[in-house]
Parts: C-alpha cells; sequence; structure tokens
C-alpha cells in the first residue's frame, strides 16, 4: 500500500525541505531550528509507526532516505550560504553524498549492484551531522553563544564525514573484488 500514514509522514518531511531552506534564507533561523526538530521527531514517528501498525513498504523505505538526505544537505548548503557554517564543510558534506550515490549507480550500470548497509562511521556521521546542523540553528537563531562547541562539532562532523567517505570507497571497491563475501 502507497498512502500509509508513516508515509505521508515522511512526505510531510520531504516537504518542510523548501520551508526550511526559505527561513533560514529569511534569517528565521529560530523557527527554521523548530521546523529541524519537528522533522527529526517525525522520522523517528514514522519508522516507529511504520513498525507498530506493520505498514512498512518499499516507497517508505526508499523515501524516508530521501528526505532525511535532502533536509540535513540543505541545511548545511543554506547554513554556509548565510554564512553560520563553512563552505568548506557543506561542500564536503554534500561530496561525500554525491560519491556515495555516484558510486551506486555506477555499480547498478555495470551490473554489480551493491548491498547498501549503513557503516557505523556512517550512522555516527549522520548523528553528528544532525547534532551540528540543530546547535548552529539553535546558537544563530537564539542569538546563543557556544564557540568552542560549535567548533568541536565542526571539526567532529569533518573526520567523520572524510572516515565515512572512505569507509564506503573501500567497501565498494572490497565488494567489486569479492561480489560474494561481506566487506
Amino acid at each position: 500500500m502507497l498512502v500509509t500514514l508513516p508515509n505521508l509522514i515522511t512526505l510531510a518531511r520531504l516537504c518542510a525541505v523548501p520551508a526550511t531552506i526559505w527561513l533560514i534564507l529569511h534569517h528565521r533561523l529560530d523557527l527554521a531550528f523548530y521546523v529541524f526538530i519537528g522533522a527529526g521527531i517525525s522520522d523517528g514517528v514514522d519508522g516507529w509507526l511504520a513498525r507498530v501498525t506493520n505498514t512498512r513498504s518499499a516507497l517508505g523505505a526508499m523515501l524516508d532516505p530521501v528526505a532525511d538526505k535532502a533536509l540535513l544537505v540543505s541545511v548545511y548548503v543554506t547554513l554556509a550560504a548565510i554564512g553560520e557554517l563553512p563552505d568548506w564543510l557543506a561542500m564536503l558534506v554534500v561530496f561525500r553524498d554525491l560519491l556515495i550515490v555516484g558510486g551506486v549507480l555506477v555499480l547498478w550500470v555495470l551490473g554489480q549492484p551493491p548491498r547498501i548497509r549503513p557503516l557505523l562511521v556512517s550512522k555516527l556521521n549522520t548523528c553528528l551531522q544532525i547534532a551540528l546542523a540543530a546547535l548552529a540553528l539553535l546558537l544563530a537563531g537564539f542569538g546563543l553563544v557556544a564557540e568552542g562547541l560549535l567548533t568541536a562539532l565542526i571539526w567532529a562532523v569533518a573526520l567523520t564525514t572524510l572516515a565515512s567517505g572512505i569507509a564506503y570507497v573501500v567497501s565498494a571497491v572490497h565488494w567489486t573484488q569479492h561480489p560474494g563475501r561481506r566487506p
């Protein structure tokens, strides 16, 4: 079934992306913070609902990570555009995601579709990316200062983004050389 409550929640999260970008560009980072937190909560709720009501679907499995990545990447790019996050960090985050998606597409076209498994370093990276985006929106939106924490999170995100990107490349290379074995 395509139209399920979890899928509608995921679709609403995807629709929150342009609203969040607009709020950030219009320097309403306080409201963007609330939308971002609401989107994060909805991510947990839709997954929980899908499990509890046994309404998991192929559409939901595809839409959920798209909505998550669309929101995170757009927030990073927009916060960098207004000077709240370093532009090099936004470029690194976007490049890593393009590298992963591009690699999957290339392998698919070559007839070697990889098994996609989130790596532990990638899960850590996602958590840190979410924390940094929320912190940047919170600090800038409410005029708060935590420069040391912000700087530490920026570098943690940069390091885990690099580590995650490298780990996915190594995993893909290993998988293409040994398709039957897990990396």
